[in-house]
């Protein structure tokens, strides 16, 4: 994983069919990075759920959150309609995984990303991280204490 007080590295994903996000386009503001294996399974759907009811919460803190796994563009759109999240899911889908790797983050045995978390401030700059086993949700206590401190 990136260590606390990296630069996070600028990355450009599919936020929906047509559509791109890069990271740095959320300088001034805070961005949770949560990296997560696949649509549509148990433990990711719960976990997502969770950040999507307290996006509130979040946005107190200045951060947004972005989802990124290596699902496609197609299953990441009708994934967030069924689950009506509101907070963009990038695709890592071409080449496989390459934000997940820069992040170090990449399970190449399994050929999807760790689930991840990354809380990074205003400036790119990574202030937390966490890896969770793959079938454990983390939830947001982790976040909640880094946005914290970054604040205090």
């Amino acid at each position: 994983m990136l260590a606390p007080g990296t630069k996070a590295p600028d990355f450009e994903l599919f936020s929906g069919i047509d559509e791109k996000v890069s990271l740095y386009q959320f300088q001034g503001r805070r961005v949770i990075l949560v990296f997560y294996p696949a649509d549509w399974s148990p433990v990711c759907g719960d976990q997502l759920i969770i950040y999507n009811e307290i996006l509130e919460i979040f946005s107190r803190y200045n951060a947004v959150v972005l989802g990124i796994s290596v699902d496609g563009k197609w299953c990441h759109s009708s994934y967030r309609e069924q689950r009506n999240l509101e907070f963009p899911l990038l695709a890592d889908f071409e080449p496989k995984g390459a934000v997940a790797k820069t992040f170090g983050v990449y399970d190449d045995k399994a050929g999807t990303a760790k689930r991840a978390l990354y809380v990074i401030d205003e400036n790119s700059i990574v202030r937390w991280n966490y890896i969770s086993p793959i079938d454990i949700n983390p939830g947001a206590d982790g976040i909640l204490g880094a946005l914290e401190k970054l604040s205090s």
